[in-house]
């Protein structure tokens, strides 16, 4: 049985283009779980109750939700960024 990935193991083993790899995939993840998030947060403040239109007022809260999801999404992406450049500068 194969210790790869399991929590003894050391991490100077593990190749760092594969760490730097599983630490993007484990961000995409966060950030994924972040989306899925706030859209639930969005419908549940935003739709009363699902029909055939929206009236003006829940379109009205929808647009201005997807306009702070672009904002948060923004802030992220920025920050996950920085975080990169930091730990490629060491």
């Amino acid at each position: 049985m194969s210790s790869f990935g399991s929590a003894d193991t050391p991490k100077a083993n593990v190749d760092p283009e594969l760490q730097d790899f599983l630490m993007a995939e484990n961000e995409r993840a966060r950030l994924s779980a972040q989306i899925h998030e706030f859209n639930d947060i969005c419908w549940d403040k935003c739709v009363e109750k699902p029909s055939n239109k929206l009236d003006s007022r829940t379109e009205t809260c929808l647009a201005n939700c997807v306009n702070r999801f672009v904002d948060t999404s923004l802030l992220i992406t920025q920050r996950f960024a920085q975080s990169l450049q930091k730990s490629q500068g060491m």
